[in-house]
């Protein structure tokens, strides 16, 4: 279970990402890599490893939003496969993944970890993707 000390962001998840938005549960950061339009989701409890670590009524608001952020990505990019992983084999703190994925893309069809070097978006790009999530996930 949880510990009761406030959330902190794991410091490898905050320098990978930017901020998209938070949802009643979860921050929603786009990583920073243009090779691959992929979002990480973090429930903003301190503690958590697993999913299993959430409570009951948590753990269906995390799929609810994990749900919401897959359709926003999925209708954003026109993806033709969604991936949605928890690995936490790299950074403990709990936190999904939502990728896009195309046939073709640098990785196709492998999974995206430990493929080339990740690419930071242009400026621009990058706001202009999450602007199109954040306003997609909560209409701003």
């Amino acid at each position: 279970m949880s510990d009761q000390t406030v959330f902190v962001l794991d410091p490898r998840l905050e320098g990978d990402s930017v901020p998209v938005c938070d949802l009643g549960l979860c921050t929603v950061r786009l990583m920073n890599d243009a090779r691959f339009p992929w979002v990480i989701l973090v429930p903003r409890i301190a503690g958590l490893v697993e999913l299993i670590d959430l409570s009951e009524a948590d753990r269906r608001t995390v799929t609810d939003e994990i749900d919401r952020v897959t359709r926003a990505l999925s209708s954003h990019t026109s993806a033709e496969k969604m991936n949605v992983a928890a690995l936490g084999n790299m950074v403990r703190q709990l936190h999904v993944h939502v990728i896009a994925r195309f046939a073709g893309d640098a990785a196709w069809p492998g999974p995206i970890w430990g493929v080339g070097t990740a690419q930071a978006y242009v400026e621009g790009d990058r706001m202009e993707r999450v602007d199109a999530l954040k306003a997609a996930l909560i209409g701003a």
